[in-house]
């Protein structure tokens, strides 16, 4: 009896304290539909919400350009529909001839006729993307890295010719909404509310996706926060502050693209060109707890210009501002996210926060309803990139950008208690999430002290994990008993679909005693026997892509990899970071297989093969 009654309680203990069981589940937190006026000005004129969620959930629907039939190879699990809050709607609404608008007086309705004409010659004359153009920054000077907002050559055109857009948009957010609560099923699939806030001061991408997990009750009580509005992101804060105040509704938003902001999305100092203190660092992470680190328009990670030790840092790097003639093209350590994290740490130690504390995702950024980030099922960024013989995917020139240079990612992972809107925000917003650039990779991190010798092959490694350890997106925190190294308890699942693995990666930044940032990357598992070298590199997996057929064969590789890995270089005195890297082993690239369609010799642009790979968010570890 006494025995029972000790089992009893260690049950209940254990029961207890258990987390609740996580699942993991993707999605796309950033898609834009025939709603924003640069994908209906890039000929999507038709795939709307509805047809984002439709496509999201797997069902065939038709293609805005090109009007096959089309479908997703593997379905979502969550989407947010997040269109351009600036002339949100406004561009399909002309084309329809359902424009509403105030009268502004002869001279003024006959200028906003002009405009409207022009827009629709364009339309009819397939050159919606130079009248696109004239929406874009024209050619800014390098100001010296001061304020971009207030620079002369900020001189992006004036929209006021369309006159007050407010009933117009706020028709077509309201229809969003209601797309997205027709589509949301929790537990099944989740649909959640959300815009772009596109600021592009000198044409340096600072752009943030809004997202809420509230619905139509509280979505209806404001229309989405423009950069026609301010394009300073401390006033976006400040909305969302105000709204949430007013309204109750909740908000998080997703820094985009930071690899094309001319080194203001991560730098020392606000946008206004201020010293970053402790308010404003509470601040951004308040509101920013997550980032995008992959998508259409290329990689965030690091370049080899910041990571010269890094053999694989330089992936799908683009380079190309968001500006008319896009020449000029210069990467600086506060456009990417390794160098970000940690300056962060350094920014941390002296003032106390640390504003660029973020967990990571990847997302589409497509522009054509279709969240397609399938290597073999990419429908490109705006809806014409479809069609690979279009002048967007002939060119060549080395100074623009077109369907050529375009990456298939990414894809938003959470580990979260229940597919539904609760379910999912909580995640985001305790980092417990992680970025693809495509593929449905299952990946889990935790780090702790002492975790059990039998935990990497435990068919209970998730409750191990989470027992003995902090997951991704958490803290490690130090105590005067813990003198010895972390350990890190990974695992990485191949996509069922997909390629098999070619080895797992520990990322470490800290800050070291003399205040210098540093940086090292860590092979701590990997497939088909291979042994590092003295230096810890070990050698290529090998590649089975038949370049002549776009095919490859899983011969080399392994499904899952997993380990318990002990930081061999670890000083309790610094401060540091830490997130796993995933990589595949080579598949073939959306340029390899379009070239092979058309019968060229290569791609004109980009690799002929891809390392698709996922990225945790990090896990820091806190001195004393």
């Amino acid at each position: 009896m006494k025995k029972t009654v000790i089992a009893a309680l260690v049950f209940a203990n254990c029961m207890a304290t258990a987390e609740p069981v996580k699942n993991v589940y993707f999605g796309d937190t950033h898609l834009h539909s025939s709603y924003s006026f640069d994908a209906f000005l890039n000929n999507n004129h038709s795939a709307d919400p509805d047809t984002a969620y439709r496509w999201a959930k797997g069902q065939p629907v038709i293609h805005p350009y090109n009007r096959t039939r089309v479908q997703i190879n593997t379905p979502l699990d969550f989407l947010v529909v997040s269109d351009h809050a600036e002339m949100l709607g406004v561009m399909r609404a002309v084309r329809n001839d359902k424009f509403e608008g105030e009268d502004l007086g002869w001279w003024g309705s006959l200028n906003r006729w002009y405009a409207f004409r022009l827009m629709n010659q364009a339309i009819d004359d397939d050159t919606g993307l130079q009248f696109f153009g004239q929406f874009l920054p024209k050619n800014p000077s390098n100001n010296g890295h001061g304020d971009p907002v207030k620079d002369p050559s900020n001189n992006i055109s004036d929209l006021s010719i369309f006159g007050d857009t407010t009933k117009t948009s706020t028709i077509a957010w309201h229809d969003i909404i209601d797309a997205a609560e027709r589509h949301n099923d929790p537990g099944t699939f989740t649909s959640l509310l959300g815009w772009e806030w596109s600021s592009i001061p000198l044409g340096a991408n600072l752009h943030r996706i809004v997202i809420s997990p509230d619905g139509a009750d509280k979505g209806k009580q404001f229309l989405p926060y423009g950069s026609d509005k301010s394009q300073y992101p401390e006033d976006l804060w400040q909305w969302l502050d105000e709204t949430q105040e007013r309204t109750g509704t909740r908000f998080l938003a997703i820094p985009h693209n930071s690899n094309i902001s001319k080194g203001y999305m991560f730098d020392d100092t606000t946008l206004r060109g201020q010293p970053i203190d402790a308010d404003y660092a509470r601040r951004r992470i308040k509101w920013e707890p997550i980032v995008e680190m992959t998508q259409i328009k290329g990689d965030s990670e690091t370049r080899s210009e910041f990571s010269p030790n890094d053999e694989f840092a330089d992936f799908e790097n683009y380079d190309h501002y968001i500006q008319q003639g896009q020449t000029g093209y210069s990467p600086s350590e506060a456009d990417f996210i390794r160098p970000a994290l940690k300056k962060g740490l350094s920014i941390g130690q002296k003032v106390g926060v640390n504003p660029y504390k973020f967990g990571l995702i990847g997302s589409t950024d497509a522009h054509s309803g279709l969240s397609s980030s399938e290597e073999g099922n990419f429908w490109g960024k705006m809806a014409k990139d479809s069609t690979p013989e279009t002048k967007e995917r002939w060119g060549i020139s080395p100074i623009s950008s077109n369907g050529w240079n375009m990456s298939a990612s990414g894809v938003a992972a959470v580990w979260a208690t229940e597919n539904t809107r609760e379910g999912i925000y909580a995640a985001f917003k305790r980092k417990e999430v992680y970025a693809t650039s495509g593929p449905r990779l299952r990946v889990q991190m935790f780090a702790g002290w002492d975790f059990p010798k039998n935990a990497v092959m435990s068919e209970d490694f998730s409750n191990i994990g989470n027992q003995y350890g902090v997951p991704m997106g958490g803290d490690l925190i130090a105590t005067d008993a813990d003198s010895k190294a972390p350990s890190f308890l990974i695992r990485a699942v191949k996509d069922p679909v997909d390629a098999n693995l070619d080895r797992v990666q520990v990322v470490k930044g800290w800050i070291d005693s003399s205040g210098q940032k540093q940086e090292k990357v860590y092979n701590v598992a990997w497939s088909d026997g291979r042994k590092l070298d003295a230096d810890g590199q070990l050698p290529e997996v090998g590649n089975t892509v038949d370049l002549s057929s776009g095919r490859y064969t899983n011969t080399i590789g392994q499904s899952e990899l997993a380990v318990l890995w002990v930081d061999p270089d670890f000083n309790p005195e610094h401060s540091a970071f830490y997130y796993t890297r995933v990589l595949q082993i080579p598949t073939p690239r959306n340029g390899l297989l379009d070239s092979l369609a058309l019968e060229l010799d290569e791609p004109p642009r980009g690799p002929k093969t891809i390392q698709e790979r996922a990225y945790t968010s990090p896990i820091w570890y806190q001195s004393q």
